[in-house]
């Protein structure tokens, strides 16, 4: 068993937007499938942070789900921007178990165990937000991601974070996740939504406060999953 993470798929099978006309993206859902195949065995466990159908509701996501469902492992799943279909996690666990979707799971203020290792994590929100409705989002998301974090420590797991907005980005910080991350003592955190070469110049890889970090948008691991440890 071994767990790994990549985000941003952006699968729009049961859409009409295709990343394809993006450059770096040609054939990408084949270059993931390939790559996956490849790296992954059934055994094993993908932590997917965010942007992971283009659906605008979750009856849309079927083909994109059929296609998750088809990869090898266990796949962990948390709400990013683009995720519109997302709703309560009873509607879709029980969307997932209708239509078959058995090695797919919601991570929304809980957390899983895999390989002895906590996965814990949220959406996260803008590291720059300032308005009142931003902050309001933000303070939401504080609170989902220590739901996951709590009970994790409670049962003696060490947790490891994933999120999809960059707590950290360029010189500025979203103070309120960082916070957080500090609080728990987590020392490893994996994030998506930054895409393309100059923006991903910006991301910061490697150690803060005692945290690593590492930028997992599906484009910067060349659509390759990433090993946690």
């Amino acid at each position: 068993m071994a767990v790994f993470t990549i985000a941003d798929l952006h699968l729009s099978f049961g859409e009409d937007k295709p990343m394809d006309v993006f450059p770096g993206w040609q054939n990408y859902t084949d270059r993931i499938k390939q790559n996956w195949q490849h790296l992954i065995t059934p055994d094993d466990t993908v932590v997917i942070a965010g942007d992971i159908s283009w659906a605008m509701d979750i009856k849309n996501t079927v083909e994109d789900f059929s296609y998750i469902n088809s990869l090898n492992g266990k796949k962990i799943i948390l709400k990013g921007n683009h995720d519109y279909w997302w709703t309560t996690k009873g509607k879709m666990d029980r969307f997932l178990d209708e239509n078959g979707f058995h090695t797919m799971s919601i991570l929304h203020n809980n957390y899983y165990v895999a390989d002895g290792l906590a996965l814990c994590g949220s959406r996260g929100w803008f590291y720059d937000a300032e308005t009142d409705a931003d902050m309001k989002v933000l303070h939401r998301e504080v609170g989902r991601l220590r739901m996951s974090i709590e009970p994790a420590l409670k049962d003696g797991y060490d947790p490891i974070v994933f999120l999809h907005y960059p707590p950290v980005y360029n010189d500025m910080e979203c103070s309120e996740i960082m916070d957080i991350l500090r609080e728990y003592k987590i020392k490893k955190c994996f994030y998506g939504h930054i895409h393309g070469g100059n923006a991903a110049k910006r991301a910061f890889n490697g150690e803060m406060y005692g945290i690593q970090f590492r930028l997992i948008s599906c484009d910067y691991l060349r659509f390759m999953p990433l090993a946690v440890l």
